[in-house]
């Protein structure tokens, strides 16, 4: 499974539009992630017609973005035997006990992680610490809290592994 990884778009405010390279990075996805900081759901729009889209709730996203059903404070999902966090904000978690191995195909809102996906840094990171994927893809539109190209992410899970590029636009 091939995942396109985005946060921190702030269309409009801090740009007018998704880089057009965008389209091209995130060719033969089979998901897109967003973690957060969308402000306009347009983006969400946009990107959809690349491939299907979920989202986390930003700290500068408003209470009314949670009324579309991609988005929420945190999505759980589980990909091929992976369960993976999208959120906005970079979790405190660290592993307690065994981690589950498969389990069910519908994922839990206490499944522990084996892969975090998060924003709000507005720069890539990419980190394993105890056997958990910590991943920020940066930000396309606003990194390091400046207007230019930036960066976005391509997950790839297959086989209960998890592998990540950082794509610079």
């Amino acid at each position: 499974m091939r995942i396109g990884l985005l946060a921190d778009t702030h269309i409009p405010v801090d740009a007018t539009e998704l880089p057009p390279q965008i389209a091209e990075v995130f060719r033969d996805l089979d998901l897109i992630l967003h973690a957060g900081d969308i402000y306009d759901l347009s983006v969400l729009d946009e990107l959809e017609r690349i491939a299907p889209v979920l989202a986390a709730k930003g700290d500068d996203d408003s209470e009314s973005t949670l009324l579309d059903p991609r988005v929420k404070q945190r999505q759980v999902l589980r990909l091929e035997g992976q369960t993976l966090w999208l959120v906005h904000f970079k979790p405190f978690y660290y592993p307690t006990g065994p981690r589950r191995a498969g389990g069910s195909t519908a994922p839990k809102e206490d499944d522990p992680p084996d892969i975090i996906v998060y924003g709000h840094e507005h720069c890539p990171i990419v980190r394993r610490p105890m056997g958990v994927l910590f991943v920020n893809p940066g930000s396309s539109t606003f990194p390091d809290y400046q207007a230019r190209l930036g960066t976005v992410g391509i997950l790839e899970v297959n086989s209960g592994e998890a592998r990540v590029d950082i794509v610079q636009l």
